[in-house]
């Protein structure tokens, strides 16, 4: 099962090509979903990125994602289509269902949905597969990306001419000691944009203060299971071989699933309200009877942010996007 759109409607952006005097140079903080999709979008633009990534290695944790027709869009215009088809999944249908009787309290048609927007699809993706088919296409256009460096600041510089823009202070920077002269210049751009996630440490630089996630009392459980077994039992089965988006509707809980990786792998979550220790994010789950199908299940407390008024410095060399200024919640299938 792979992406079935129609695409012969879709251009793919070419790559603008500027000369050096005309080029920003981008430093984009965090490489998840958000910040690799930044730096596609400036790089076609024609405009120098930099990736500056914690972490120590390129990955994306997670499980399924569901991609909307206007997102489909946009990932098919940057050309993304060639690193992505091999792993979607098109669901025929989402359907809402009663969690005592699993009867159908409604229903949509995705591909009657799409066909209406000629180009666009609904997919279902494992998160790390879009992860890296991300990562890919901004690396084939150019971008440059760095992992193992924590970024802890952002200093304006209000000089005049090339002494304008913003630096990135670096943990291990010349800042803090460690770092040679040639590197620390590295760090100096037009624009940076923190795109670091819903723990955002660059959010906290442009306010000038500590501002933790809120919690929102709901916690989902996370687990992958196999449609070998799966296919083996006749009461789920045709939940494989005919894949559809589920929503099962309960008391203050619903539980959502559907296929991956063209049907290697069932994704489920359910949502329910949050009971762990305070200080936790995610912890080892305990439930025992869905053991024989998946190799872990993961609980998983849901965050948010209040919307900032303005999410942009005032001289305009610094940015935030996604989670870092508005973290969206999974009940919406945009985040």
């Amino acid at each position: 099962m792979t992406i079935s759109a129609d695409t012969s409607t879709v251009p793919v952006k070419e790559k603008i090509i500027r000369d050096e005097a005309n080029k920003l140079k981008v430093i984009i903080v965090g490489a998840g979903l958000g910040g690799l999709g930044a730096a596609i979008a400036i790089s076609l633009a024609g405009h120098s990125v930099t990736v500056l990534e914690s972490a120590h290695k390129i990955g994306e944790i997670g499980a399924g994602i569901q991609i909307l027709p206007p997102t489909s869009l946009i990932l098919q215009t940057w050309g993304l289509l060639p690193h992505l088809s091999a792993h979607s999944t098109s669901p025929s249908h989402v359907n809402m269902r009663s969690w005592q009787t699993g009867s159908i309290i409604s229903t949509m048609d995705c591909q009657a949905s799409a066909a209406r927007y000629p180009g666009t699809a609904y997919w279902d993706f494992h998160r790390a597969n879009l992860h890296r088919g991300m990562y890919d296409r901004a690396v084939e256009l150019g971008v440059r990306v760095r992992v193992g460096v924590k970024v802890v600041g952002v200093r304006i510089l209000e000089g005049e001419g090339e002494e304008r823009g913003a630096r990135v202070l670096v943990e291990g920077g010349r800042n803090g000691g460690g770092k040679r002269e040639e590197e620390e210049e590295d760090l100096k751009a037009d624009l940076v944009v923190g795109a670091d996630g819903v723990f955002s440490k660059m959010r906290e630089v442009m306010l000038g203060k500590e501002d933790p996630p809120h919690l929102t009392g709901d916690l989902a459980y996370r687990l992958l299971l196999s449609t070998k077994e799966m296919l083996a039992d006749d009461e789920l089965a045709d939940f494989v071989k005919n894949p559809q988006v589920n929503y099962w509707l309960g008391p203050k809980m619903h539980a959502v699933n559907y296929v991956l990786r063209g049907g290697d792998l069932f994704n489920m979550v359910l949502l329910v309200p949050d009971d762990m220790p305070a200080g936790a994010t995610t912890l080892e789950g305990n439930v025992m009877e869905m053991r024989a199908l998946c190799k872990s299940v993961h609980k998983w407390r849901l965050c948010t942010r209040p919307g900032l008024e303005k999410w942009s410095h005032a001289s305009g060399h610094f940015t935030l996007l996604g989670d870092a200024v508005h973290a969206t919640l999974p009940y919406l299938a945009s985040g």
